[in-house]
C-alpha cells in the first residue's frame, strides 16, 4: 500500500479542487481559519468516502439498516483505508446513558460484582453466604472437642399464625423438643402457648450430640434432614449449651438472622435498564420530575402583591388565590405585602404542601394544587406549563443510585456497584488496583480485573480521570465525549485506520493537553493514521506534518496554502497560521488592566458539585476569566450557581441555581446574557438572519418596492416559513427527500422552485437586481456591501461580521453551523441591542473552533462590550484570551475531588506567579514569549 492518501479534485461546500497529498501512519494536523475548508477536506470528503466505500462492501439488505452519507464531490481518492470519525457532538442524551454504558464499563462491573461480589442482608446488614453441608460440618467441628450442641431447623411463618397444628405434625414424625424464643419445650410433655406478637423464632430440634470425630457422619445427617424441615429459607442453627449461643448457616443467599432472602446473583440485576435490578420506583433512572419548589418561588424576597408565586392561576390577579392567601396569612399572622423570605418555615411548607385553614378550608398547598391539575387535564398547553415548573429530583427509594435494595447491599471491599461509579476515575483505578490483591476475587475474575484496568486507563490517558463513571452522557461536553469515543478506541487496538478529528483539545487545559497528545501518539505508534481538524498551538506544533487551508474563509478559502512542519508553514507569507506561529502576527497583552467600576459580586459559601464551599468576588465592569484544570470546578461556579441565581433573579427564569449560601451585589446588574454554544433553532429553517432580526427587515424592504405595492406583498410574502410566497410543493424547505432504502437518501432540490424556498411570483421581486433568495444566498461580507446604503440592515449584518462571521451565508440553515459559529451568531445578536452598561455577559469556552485570527476577533468584540461598561465573565483554557482579561480566578489544584478550590485571583501577571497554579505556570510562559518578542 502506499505511504500517501492522495485526494485529487475535492470540490465540497468551499473547496476548489483541492489536490493533497497526506502521508499515512502520522498525526497530520488540518489547520486555517474558520471556514476556510478544513472539516470539507477531514469529514465531508476524507471520512464519507471511506464510509460510503465500507457501507458499499456490503449486502444491499444490511445497507438498509445503516445511516449512510451520499458519495463526495471528489475526482479521486487513494491510499484510503477504514476511516473512524471521532467528533465533538454530545454522544447522547438519553437518561440512561452514563460514561460507564458509553466506554462499557458498567457491563464489566456487573460481571465483577455479580461473580464476586459479597452480598448483605438488607433489614440486619448480616453478610449472606451460600455453604455447603460439608463447609457447615467443617466449621461445627471447629468447635471445643466435646462441646454440647443442637442441630436446629429453624420453622417461623407468622403469616399462618396457627403453631398447634405443625407442633402435632412435628409430634407425629418422631420430634420431641422445640425451641420457642430460645426456650426448650418437649412436644410430648409440655403446654405451648404461642403469643403471635411476641414469638420471634421456633425452632425444631433435629438432633442433640457431642462435637467429636466419631459423629461426623451423623452431623452431617441431621444438617441435611434440618435444610429438608427448615421453612425459613434452607437454614439450619446450631445451638451450643455452654454459651447459649447460636449459629447459623445457609444453603441459599438467606439471612440466618431475619426472613431477608435474595435470588442467585447475575449480571443482569445489577443493570439499571433491566427489570431484575432497576430500582421499582423510578425505574432505574435515579430520579423522577416533580414541581420544583424553587421554580414556584424563584425569589423569595418578593411577596404575594409582587407575584412571588411563578405559577400560572397563582398570580395577585386571581381573586381565588388572594383569597386563599388572605386567610394563610391570617393563620399565620402575615399580611400580603409580607417578602416570603420572611415566612417561617411552618407558613412556607403550608403554602407549597398545604394545611388546614381555621376557615374549615382544606388547602392542598400550591404544588398540591398543580399536581392535581397536571393528572386531570387534557390539555396539551396546561400539561406544559406545568412541566415547564418540574425538575428532576432524586429518588426517594434509591436516593439515585438507580437499583433493587438488594443489588445495593452487594458489596466488594464495602463498596456497592453504585458506591464504586461515583468514585472520580482516577480512585476507582486504585479500588481495582487494590482488588487485584484478593486471591479470592483474582481466582474467579484476574482477565476482567485487567481489563477494567486498562479501560479506565485509556480514560485518564485523554485527561477525564476527574469524570465519575455515572456522570451522565447528557451533561458531558462535545470535547468530553469525543474523549470517551477516543479512550474505546485505544482500548479496540486497531491498527491501519485512519482516525478523523474535531478539535480534540477543546475543553482541555495546557496540562491536561500534554496528557492527550501523548494518547495520540500511542494511536499512532500503532500504526494509524490521525489526521485532526485543529486550532491549538500545541497541537500543530506536535503533529508530524501540517496542512493549511485557506488563505481565508468562504470564497475566500478552499485552497491548500502550505504543507509541512511547523517551520514551513512559517516560511509561506500567505500563511495567516504561519504569521501566528512565528510572532509576525500576535494577539497582544493590554498595557493597563481595568480595575473595574467599584462594585463587586460576591458569592459566599459555594458548595456545588466539587466546590469546597469558598466565597467567591468577581470585580463587575471588567473583564474576569475563570480558569483551572479540566473538572477544577469552573463550569460549577459559573454556569451552575452565578448564570442561574442571575438568570431567576434578574430575568425571572425558572432555573434553580446551584448549592451557595448567598449572592451580594446583584442590584448592581440589570441583565444576565448567557451566550453558549447550542444551535440557534431546533429546525433547519432557523439561520442567522432570522435569529439576529436582519431578514424580518430584508422582507419590509422587499415589500417596499413599487412592484411590491402594486401587487400588494407584505413582509410575510418573502417569508419561507408561512403560506403565501413560499413553494408550497417543498413547504418552504426547497429540497424533496428520496428515499433509496439500501442506498443513502438523496436530497434533491425542489422540482418546482429548483431549491430557492418561494414561489415564482415572489421571486419576481428584486431589489438591486437580486430576488429574495439571492440575498439569503450572500455570505454576510457580501451582504455588507450588498446593503451598503441601508443603515438598518447593515448594522445587523456588520454585527455578524464583527463576530467573526463574514464567510457565513445569511440564510445558512442551523444545523449546519457548529458550536462556535452558534455562539457568535448569539454574541452578534447581544451587540445588536442597545447597551446599558450594567449587563453581565456569561461565556463557556467562546474560542472553541477559532483559529488564532478569529480569536483575536473575538476578543476585540469582548473588549467593545467591557467598554460599554458592562461585564464579561468567561469560561476559558485559551491563552490568548486568558491573558486579555483584566482580573481571573484560578480554580484546583485538580480536577474532581481535588478541584474545587480557589489558588489565586487578580491580574494575570499576578496569578502567573502562583507556584501552585497549572493556569499560571502555562501562563508565565505565554508572556515571556510575548515580551521576548
Amino acid at each position: 500500500m502506499s505511504n500517501l492518501i492522495k485526494i485529487v479534485g475535492a470540490s465540497e461546500n468551499n473547496l476548489k479542487e483541492v489536490n493533497v497529498d497526506i502521508p499515512r501512519d502520522q498525526l497530520v494536523v488540518l489547520t486555517g481559519v474558520s471556514g476556510s475548508g478544513k472539516s470539507s477536506i477531514a469529514f465531508n470528503t476524507l471520512y464519507a468516502e471511506g464510509q460510503m466505500r465500507y457501507v458499499e462492501s456490503l449486502s444491499s439488505y444490511a445497507r438498509q439498516f445503516l445511516d449512510q452519507t451520499s458519495k463526495p464531490n471528489v475526482y479521486s481518492i487513494e491510499g484510503l483505508s477504514p476511516t473512524i470519525s471521532i467528533s465533538q457532538k454530545t454522544t447522547s442524551n438519553n437518561p440512561r446513558s452514563t460514561v460507564g454504558t458509553l466506554t462499557e464499563i458498567y457491563d464489566h462491573l456487573r460481571l465483577l460484582w455479580s461473580r464476586t461480589g459479597v452480598p448483605y442482608c438488607v433489614q440486619c446488614g448480616t453478610e449472606i453466604k451460600r455453604q455447603s453441608v460439608d463447609e457447615m460440618i467443617d466449621v461445627i467441628e471447629n468447635l471445643p472437642l466435646g462441646t454440647k450442641i443442637e442441630v436446629l431447623a429453624p420453622l417461623i411463618d407468622k403469616a399462618r399464625g396457627d403453631f398447634t397444628k405443625e407442633i402435632s405434625k412435628l409430634k407425629r414424625e418422631g420430634f420431641h423438643r422445640v425451641r420457642v424464643n430460645e426456650t426448650l419445650y418437649n412436644v410430648t410433655e409440655d403446654e405451648i402457648v404461642f403469643d403471635i406478637e411476641k414469638l420471634t423464632n421456633i425452632d425444631v430440634v433435629v438432633d442433640r450430640m457431642q462435637v467429636k470425630p466419631e459423629n461426623r457422619n451423623r452431623l452431617a445427617d441431621s444438617i441435611e434432614m434440618a435444610l429438608g424441615l427448615s421453612t425459613k429459607g434452607n437454614n439450619v442453627a446450631i445451638y451450643k449449651h455452654d454459651t447459649h449461643e447460636k449459629i447459623t448457616f445457609t444453603e441459599d443467599f438467606s439471612c440466618p438472622n431475619c426472613e431477608g432472602v435474595i435470588p442467585e446473583l447475575s449480571p443482569r440485576m445489577f443493570s439499571f435498564n433491566n427489570a431484575y435490578g432497576a430500582c421499582s420506583t423510578c425505574t432505574g433512572l435515579g430520579f423522577h420530575l416533580d414541581i420544583d419548589p424553587h421554580k414556584i418561588i424563584p425569589n423569595l424576597n418578593l411577596s404575594f402583591e409582587q407575584d412571588a408565586i411563578n405559577a400560572n392561576g397563582w398570580s395577585s390577579n386571581s381573586e381565588s388565590a388572594r383569597a386563599i392567601f388572605q386567610a394563610l396569612c391570617k393563620e399565620f399572622s402575615l399580611s400580603l405585602t409580607t417578602p416570603l423570605a420572611k415566612y417561617s418555615q411552618e407558613a412556607l411548607n403550608g403554602l407549597l404542601y398545604g394545611c388546614d385553614l381555621k376557615t374549615k378550608v382544606s388547602f392542598s398547598g400550591v404544588i398540591g394544587d398543580l399536581r392535581d391539575r397536571y393528572k386531570q387535564t387534557h390539555s396539551e398547553k396546561v400539561k406544559h406549563q406545568i412541566e415547564s415548573l418540574m425538575s428532576p429530583l432524586e429518588c426517594s427509594s434509591c436516593q439515585g443510585k438507580r437499583l433493587k435494595p438488594f443489588i445495593l447491599a452487594v458489596k466488594l471491599n464495602q463498596l456497592s456497584i453504585s458506591d464504586f461509579c461515583l468514585l472520580p476515575i482516577n480512585q476507582a483505578i486504585v479500588f481495582v488496583q487494590d482488588l487485584k490483591k484478593d486471591r479470592r476475587i483474582v481466582s474467579i475474575a484476574k482477565d476482567l480485573l485487567v481489563e477494567l484496568e486498562n479501560k479506565l486507563r485509556f480514560l485518564i490517558g485523554v485527561g477525564l480521570d476527574y469524570l465519575t463513571i455515572s456522570r451522565g452522557a447528557a451533561s458531558l461536553s462535545g470535547g468530553e465525549s469525543q474523549r470517551i469515543r477516543l479512550a474505546s478506541q485505544l482500548g479496540s487496538a486497531l491498527t491501519g485506520v485512519i482516525y478523523v478529528l474535531d478539535e480534540p483539545s477543546i475543553g482541555l487545559h495546557q496540562k491536561d493537553n500534554d496528557r492527550l497528545l501523548r494518547t495520540l501518539n500511542e494511536l499512532k505508534e500503532a500504526g494509524n493514521s490521525l489526521i485532526i481538524v485543529e486550532h491549538d498551538e500545541d497541537t500543530i506544533r506536535a503533529a508530524d506534518y501540517i496542512i493549511d487551508v485557506g488563505p481565508g474563509a468562504g470564497n475566500h478559502g478552499g485552497e491548500i496554502v502550505a504543507t509541512g512542519n511547523v517551520n514551513d508553514i512559517i516560511s509561506v507569507p500567505s500563511s495567516i497560521t504561519g504569521q501566528y506561529l512565528s510572532g509576525r502576527k500576535e494577539i497582544p497583552t493590554p498595557i493597563e488592566r481595568r480595575k473595574g467600576n467599584g462594585h463587586t459580586l460576591l458569592i459566599e459559601g459555594c458548595n456545588e458539585n466539587n466546590l469546597k464551599g469558598m466565597d467567591v468576588a468577581i470585580p463587575l465592569g471588567t473583564f474576569t476569566c475563570v480558569t483551572g484544570v479540566s473538572g477544577s470546578g469552573k463550569s460549577s461556579l459559573v454556569n451552575e450557581i452565578v448564570y442561574k441565581r442571575l438568570a431567576a433573579d434578574l430575568n425571572r427564569a425558572n432555573l434553580k441555581a446551584g448549592k451557595h449560601d448567598k449572592m451580594h451585589g446583584i442590584k448592581h446588574l440589570d441583565k444576565v446574557i448567557n451566550v453558549d454554544q447550542s444551535p440557534i433553532g431546533k429546525t433547519p429553517r432557523s439561520n442567522p438572519s432570522t435569529y439576529t432580526g436582519v431578514f424580518d427587515d430584508i422582507r419590509k424592504l422587499f415589500a417596499l418596492t413599487p412592484e411590491s405595492k402594486l401587487r400588494g406583498y407584505n413582509p410575510g410574502r418573502f417569508s419561507f416559513n408561512i403560506l403565501g410566497g413560499r413553494c408550497e410543493a417543498c413547504a418552504g424547505e426547497g429540497l424533496m427527500r428520496v428515499e433509496m432504502h439500501f442506498l443513502p437518501d438523496i436530497f434533491v432540490n425542489c422540482d418546482i422552485c429548483q431549491g430557492t424556498r418561494y414561489n415564482r411570483e415572489t421571486l419576481e421581486i428584486t431589489y438591486k437586481g437580486k430576488n429574495i433568495s439571492e440575498v439569503l444566498n450572500l455570505s454576510v461580507e457580501e451582504a455588507l456591501l450588498f446593503f451598503e446604503n441601508h443603515k438598518k440592515i447593515k448594522r445587523k449584518i456588520n454585527a455578524l461580521y464583527d463576530a467573526g462571521l463574514g464567510y457565513v451565508k445569511l440564510g445558512q440553515s442551523s444545523t449546519t453551523l457548529s458550536g462556535g459559529e452558534s455562539q457568535r451568531v448569539k454574541l452578534a445578536s447581544e451587540l445588536l441591542k442597545p447597551s446599558t452598561g450594567s449587563t453581565i455577559y456569561i461565556l463557556d469556552e467562546p474560542t472553541t473552533g477559532l483559529h488564532f485570527a478569529d480569536a483575536h476577533q473575538l476578543i476585540n468584540v469582548l473588549q467593545k462590550l467591557v467598554n460599554e461598561g458592562n461585564t464579561v465573565l468567561v469560561i476559558e483554557h485559551n491563552l490568548d484570551l486568558i491573558k486579555n482579561a483584566d482580573y481571573l480566578i484560578d480554580l484546583g489544584p485538580e480536577g474532581g475531588e481535588n478541584g474545587g478550590y480557589i489558588l489565586s485571583v487578580g491580574t494575570p501577571e499576578e496569578v502567573m506567579l502562583c507556584e501552585e497554579s497549572f493556569t499560571g505556570e502555562y501562563l508565565k510562559r505565554a508572556l515571556e514569549i510575548q515580551v521576548k518578542s
